[in-house]
């Protein structure tokens, strides 16, 4: 298998193709997710005034989620992402490991 995919071949393409697919579904979903977040909170923020008048510890709720809590989040979101990423690189890797036994 790995020869296919070194010379490019129909079959090394297509494995070639699923990989970089499952990659793209996964930066989607991610990306998707970070953007009903970070559009939706000030959303939520606007058209809700009393969500937007609380206070933690002396701060307005907007200033605690938008200017502090989200950057820890955007962080996770990404060590998440490597992780899966990753994942799907070891799955492709094992596919093709399989494919090279037989």
């Amino acid at each position: 298998m790995t020869r296919e995919i070194d010379e490019q071949t129909g079959l090394g393409e297509a494995y070639m193709r699923s990989l970089v697919r499952a990659q793209w579904r996964l930066a989607a979903r991610l990306c998707l997710v970070l953007a009903v977040v970070v559009l939706g909170l000030p959303l939520l923020f606007a058209l809700v005034p009393a969500v937007r008048e609380q206070e933690v510890l002396g701060l307005p709720l907007p200033w605690v989620l938008l200017g502090g809590l989200i950057y820890p989040w955007f962080v996770a979101c990404g060590w998440w992402y490597v992780r899966q990423a990753e994942r799907n690189e070891d799955d492709f890797a094992d596919l093709v490991d399989r494919a090279d036994r037989l």
